[in-house]
């Protein structure tokens, strides 16, 4: 079981970029995902969230300017990012709730992380 980001580059203030993630593996269903970030020197923080049903929550520091969205038969979850400014350059990290065929419980899994550049 894992989750592959995808994604990340470097980019001029003001632009946008859009990454991917996928699940994969023996996974029977997917729950809850989220995008995580983590800036040099600092602790990685929840950026955005989004349920099964698509539902979503952003952090204020992204509100207006993020979309998080999901395809649940592709087990893909996607952040849109417009208008980056460079505090928002970080490696961002997918993360999602899985329950695995065969068990009984879902249990959290991470992604590998895609940096993200936003510089002139």
């Amino acid at each position: 079981v894992q989750l592959q980001a995808s994604g990340g580059g470097l980019v001029q203030p003001g632009e946008s970029l859009r990454l991917s993630c996928v699940a994969s593996g023996s996974i029977y269903r997917v729950n809850i995902m989220n995008w995580f970030r983590q800036a040099p020197g600092k602790q990685r923080k929840l950026v955005a969230t989004i349920t099964r049903g698509s539902a979503t929550d952003l952090a204020d520091s992204v509100k207006g300017r993020f979309t998080i969205s999901r395809d649940n038969a592709k087990k893909m979850v996607y952040l849109q990012m417009n208008s980056l400014k460079p505090e928002d350059t970080a490696v961002y990290y997918c993360n999602a709730d899985l329950l695995l065929y065969g068990s009984r419980n879902s249990r959290y899994y991470w992604g590998q992380g895609t940096l993200v550049t936003v510089s002139s």
